[in-house]
């Protein structure tokens, strides 16, 4: 596996003002990183700025782009509108020279804010998805769905997505981590996940359960009310070197992308997990 890491992971010393998304790809070469993705950080239009001067960076520092992320959502927007706002993200991954395009599918209501339940949803989602999907095929891309947000996020849940959508254009970005989101024992879920995995993030948390003291700062209620924080990859509580190993026994030889949550200064955490990922890889 090549370990790559998110932009997203950056976001900390955006926002403090100690980078720009111009400094991702230099920084996260500086570290020794093989690679990076970009999260939609921006309205389309200044999207569409970026990416060519991104995907200059790219080539100039040998730092392959290797997944675009942007959001999405087909039931809370009307589907042939939200299909077509993705073809035009679809653009934007290849401009970036992106060959991987994760996008959302939901967060479980419409615009009225009627809950719909998985079965509901599910035929609604892989309509959506394929004929994304099917899009970005002819432009060298695959896509694909990250167990997270809540809705979509329980490994049974995505794995009937993606069988439903039935096209070898669209699989799993694996996270680790986000299956405690949706309560489940990330083992177990990863397990199910590797064989259908086109992507992976390392991830980890800190964890309290229900009824436990919370701290005011850092932490989020997971959809059964256990509260978590994000950790450095090796020091909460998933099981990071098992996961791998499950990824490996499925066949996935392909990138392993550190996405970083937590409250450490972040180019501190994520040298360190460049570090452990080297080890346990």
């Amino acid at each position: 596996m090549r370990i790559g890491v998110s932009s997203y992971s950056f976001s900390q010393a955006m926002q403090d003002g100690r980078m720009t998304i111009l400094d991702v790809i230099p920084t996260a070469k500086g570290m020794g990183y093989e690679g990076v993705e970009i999260v939609k950080f921006c309205s389309d239009e200044d999207m569409r700025a970026y990416a060519p001067k991104l995907a200059a960076q790219s080539k100039e520092f040998e730092m392959p782009i290797i997944a675009y992320m942007t959001g999405a959502d087909f039931l809370a927007n009307d589907l042939n509108a939200q299909v077509e706002t993705l073809k035009k993200e679809v653009e934007i991954a290849a401009t970036l020279g992106a060959h991987r395009m994760r996008h959302d599918a939901t967060g479980g209501k419409d615009a009225s804010g009627r809950a719909y339940t998985w079965e509901e949803a599910l035929p609604i989602l892989a309509e959506g998805y394929g004929r994304v999907t099917e899009y970005a095929m002819g432009l060298g891309i695959n896509t694909m769905i990250e167990n997270h947000g809540y809705f979509a996020q329980d490994a049974l849940r995505v794995k009937s997505l993606i069988e439903a959508v039935g096209n070898r254009n669209f699989g799993w970005l694996v996270d680790m981590g986000n299956f405690m989101c949706a309560d489940e024992k990330p083992v177990e879920s990863v397990a199910i996940a590797a064989p259908l995995a086109a992507h992976a993030h390392a991830k980890d948390f800190h964890f309290k359960a229900k009824g436990e003291y919370v701290p005011k700062r850092g932490w989020f209620s997971t959809r059964g009310g256990d509260f978590l924080r994000g950790a450095m990859v090796g020091h909460g509580v998933v099981n990071v070197p098992e996961c791998l190993k499950l990824l490996k026994k499925a066949g996935y030889d392909g990138w392993l992308s550190v996405e970083f949550e937590g409250m450490e200064d972040c180019l501190m955490a994520l040298k360190y997990n460049l570090e452990t990922l080297r080890e346990l890889v």
